[in-house]
């Protein structure tokens, strides 16, 4: 009896202590994969900097007609409708989404067109961060092309002038540390520890989001709603002035600290001339994972009398040739 109570107290020590190490072993968690590192740290190692997306990215309906459509693989991002209706010779149609598929097929430097050049710019993003590093945007979209595609001249506006929200000083916010973002988890298995794969996850989320655009009034009504980008040089805020509650941040925003300068807690929101830049900052700081949105129009929408560069007016609308149908 002694000897078989004995073997029972041994038979269960054994058994406590296997239980103890395995669950030990169960319960260690895994270190947690920093994606928004390593995506970062592969794009500085790649030239993919945002000062690199806005490297000889815009040219003009007048210097495409001289050289010839021809010279380009041009995809226009417009509706399939639209596309039919008229077009630029040559042409081929894409959804935003779709963009880098269509990329595939181009043997010649990529022309990307939209209705106004503003989801040309986010298309732009998408392709120079999959490695089309020639592609440009045509600046102000169609609406150059021909007038009977403008959609530019019913969205210029001055209604920031004399708004109590457009401040004619240029004391912008001065710059404040912020944490850098955190990429949404969910979007990444267990396999995707490499720069590339976890950018190219990045980059078609992003272009499923679309153009994240927002209306120069709404933004001038509540600025207070908006973390606001001047993504000007600090000459032009001293020339027309600002958004009030606008921080200036143009050449600061670099991968690494200089993106701390962004709350990623607010709707970072960007405007600049055109809205084509800030359309490319917003698309690109939504690639970083970030909630960012781009004002529509630019100052054109806010401030377009005022302007004395990149103003949209009929001088900007050629009349060049176009083809119909499908």
């Amino acid at each position: 009896m002694k000897t078989t109570h004995l073997f029972k107290l041994a038979f269960a020590g054994i058994l406590f202590s296997i239980f103890t190490f395995t669950s030990g072993v169960q319960t260690v968690e895994q270190p947690k994969v920093d994606h928004y590192k390593i995506m970062t740290d592969y794009m500085k190692a790649n030239n993919l900097d945002l000062s690199n997306m806005t490297s000889t990215w815009v040219t003009t309906a007048s210097a495409v007609n001289a050289a010839g459509a021809s010279t380009f693989y041009i995809i226009d991002l417009r509706s399939a409708a639209d596309f039919a209706a008229g077009r630029i010779e040559g042409a081929v149609n894409s959804t935003l989404a779709n963009v880098l598929t269509t990329a595939q097929s181009a043997t010649k430097p990529i022309l990307l067109v939209c209705y106004t050049g503003q989801t040309a710019a986010v298309a732009h993003v998408a392709l120079r961060l999959s490695g089309y590093s020639d592609c440009k945007i045509l600046k102000w979209g169609m609406s150059s092309w021909n007038s009977v595609f403008d959609k530019w001249t019913a969205n210029i506006s001055d209604q920031a002038v004399g708004n109590a929200n457009w401040s004619s000083t240029n004391s912008v916010q001065t710059p404040v540390l912020f944490s850098l973002p955190e990429l949404d988890e969910t979007q990444f298995t267990a396999a995707d520890t490499t720069g590339a794969v976890i950018l190219a996850k990045r980059v078609s989320y992003m272009l499923s989001l679309g153009l994240k655009g927002v209306n120069a009034a709404d933004v001038l009504a509540t600025p207070t709603n908006y973390f606001i980008v001047n993504y000007w040089a600090d000459a032009d805020v001293t020339t027309y002035g600002h958004i009030v509650g606008a921080y200036r941040l143009n050449e600061t925003l670099l991968l690494g600290d200089g993106m701390k300068n962004l709350d990623p807690a607010s709707k970072v929101t960007v405007y600049c001339w055109t809205g084509q830049t800030s359309a490319l900052v917003s698309a690109y700081l939504n690639v970083l994972g970030y909630d960012a949105y781009s004002i529509k129009f630019g100052a054109n929408s806010m401030i377009n009398s005022s302007l004395q560069k990149n103003k949209f007016s009929a001088s900007e609308i050629g009349n060049y040739t176009y083809v119909t149908g499908n």
